[in-house]
């Protein structure tokens, strides 16, 4: 991966690029609902999970409708979650990063994608302590599949990365007798599958800390006691996500 774009977008790229990843953070609310309780993401169409009212068109814009709302249902004047605008925000500040990192290119796509799964991940394993299967298997076939362009070649780095995290966290399942999931062997194979053997073990580390720092900030403050689970899907999606659009200069600052 190129670790800065090789051009500079145009203002018109911005725009698309902020709206493109809206409306792909409000279908990530859908897969957050949905999946974990084994639900088409495709029908019913979106309705409020309070009346059952489908949601019109006009109130379901991105961002935008929830202000307008005023973060209510216009039907039965039900609160919104706030997990809605967050997630969409957070799906345009990803794209908007993966283009300002590394440009309209392939790999600036490769990673946009891995962070949209990752996403939708780590809601999803905050609100349930599971990372859903139709997630992470799919994924791990999108990864390698991004590495077919522009060589075949290329697939020996993801190859290697998805085996030997998955290798990796299996371990620590099976060492820690419980302590950590299938569901998180799976999104380690994931993101290897997506970033290579060498920027997933970045992810691993930097989500390894990152969890390390908020579980001892938890014990500190008394929100969590020391057999409290506490779900390592999000320290890894975030060290997914960092390793996708800093691996390569974290990596050179390293070895150098």
């Amino acid at each position: 991966m190129s670790s800065a774009p090789p051009l500079l977008p145009s203002s018109l790229t911005w725009a698309f690029a902020a709206a493109i990843s809206a409306v792909l953070g409000s279908f990530l609310n859908v897969c957050i609902s949905r999946l974990p309780h084994r639900q088409s993401i495709v029908l019913p169409a979106s309705h409020c999970p309070t009346c059952q009212t489908p949601i019109r068109y006009y109130d379901n814009i991105p961002l935008v409708s929830f202000g307008v709302l005023g973060g209510r249902c216009r039907a039965c004047r039900a609160p919104i979650s706030w997990r809605y605008p967050l997630v969409e925000a957070l799906a345009v500040m990803v794209g908007l990063l993966a283009l300002w990192r590394l440009g309209p290119t392939w790999d600036g796509l490769r990673v946009f994608a891995l962070g949209l799964a990752l996403i939708a991940v780590t809601f999803i394993d905050l609100e349930t302590l599971l990372i859903p299967d139709r997630i992470t298997l799919p994924g791990i076939v999108v990864g390698l599949a991004t590495h077919l362009y522009p060589s075949p070649r290329d697939l020996v780095s993801p190859l290697v990365g998805l085996l030997a995290a998955g290798a990796l966290f299996y371990v620590v399942a099976w060492a820690s007798r419980g302590g950590m999931g299938g569901g998180d062997i799976k999104l380690a194979a994931m993101v290897g599958a997506f970033l290579g053997w060498q920027l997933v073990l970045v992810a691993i580390f930097v989500g390894v800390l990152a969890g390390g720092i908020a579980g001892l900030l938890l014990l500190i403050l008394g929100l969590k006691g020391r057999k409290d689970p506490v779900p390592f899907g999000p320290f890894l999606a975030l060290g997914g996500l960092v390793a996708g659009l800093w691996g390569e200069a974290l990596l050179a600052w390293y070895l150098a």
